[in-house]
Formats: structure tokens, C-alpha cells, sequence
């Protein structure tokens, strides 16, 4: 298994980064979307991020050059379905458990791959613009979480 961030100090500056609109467009990746949900999520407990965080996802996306499309940029219905992952594998485990090892563990789950969301979503369903657009409900198994 990967250790993306070998500290909490490496994912406080990755969720710093996406509200600030700092990090580097190369470091969003998938583990990045996950450390920065765990972030906020231990760390910014008052905000709804099933509410803010679509805003904050889409204001990183232009800062970094990129848009919110149609076909690119935001998803509402991966955002969504990844924050009811994280929120559940953050749940299991201890409060003052490192958030380092915490990522560490989910991304040795289904959800630690970029393709998790086919197992409840079909390709077409899940690519569709309503999806991107709204919440999707998934049509292949509902999701555990």
C-alpha cells in the first residue's frame, strides 16, 4: 500500500490548499480529494460540507484554469458519494487517530480507487450529465455507506 502524506502536516497544507486555492493542479489527485474531506472534516466540523463543499471544488477547479462543465470539472454525484465514504471510514476510527493513517486506511478500501464508484454506478448512469449536475442514486447495488 501507498502512503501518500507521511504526516498530518502534509494533509493540513493539502486542505489549506483547496481553500485557499494554493495547492498545485498536480497535486489534485484522488488521494488529495480524500485528505482534503478528512481535513475538513475533523478540522472544520461546522461546515456542512455536503453544502460547501460543491463551492469549494468549483472555485479550485477555476483557480487552477480548469472549468465546471457539462463534461468537466465538478460532479455532484461523485462529491457526494465520496463524502459519505470518507465521512464513514472517518466515523471507525478513534478521534485522535492521525488523519495520515486514517487516509491510509481508506485508500487501502474500494475507495481508494479512482474507479470505487462503478461498483454501485453503471458507467452511463454515473457519467450522465444529471449526475454531474445533481445526486444520482446509484443503479447497480446501494452503497454501504
Amino acid at each position: 500500500m501507498t502512503h501518500p502524506y507521511p504526516d498530518d502536516g502534509a494533509i493540513d497544507r493539502i486542505g489549506r490548499g483547496l481553500l485557499d486555492l494554493s495547492l498545485p493542479k498536480a497535486e489534485w489527485t484522488h488521494a488529495a480529494h480524500f485528505a482534503a474531506t478528512l481535513w475538513l472534516m475533523r478540522h472544520r466540523p461546522e461546515l456542512d460540507l455536503a453544502v460547501r463543499m460543491p463551492g469549494f471544488i468549483r472555485a479550485y477547479n477555476e483557480a487552477v484554469g480548469g472549468e465546471n462543465t457539462d463534461t468537466a470539472g465538478y460532479h455532484e454525484t461523485i462529491t457526494q458519494a465520496s463524502l459519505r465514504g470518507a465521512r464513514a471510514v472517518l466515523n471507525a476510527h478513534r478521534p485522535t487517530m492521525p488523519l495520515h493513517e486514517v487516509l491510509d486506511d481508506l485508500l487501502a478500501t474500494r475507495l481508494g480507487e479512482r474507479d470505487w464508484m462503478l461498483t454501485y454506478w453503471s458507467r452511463e448512469r454515473l457519467f450522465a450529465v444529471e449526475a454531474r449536475r445533481g445526486w444520482s442514486e446509484p443503479d447497480l447495488q446501494p452503497m454501504p455507506y
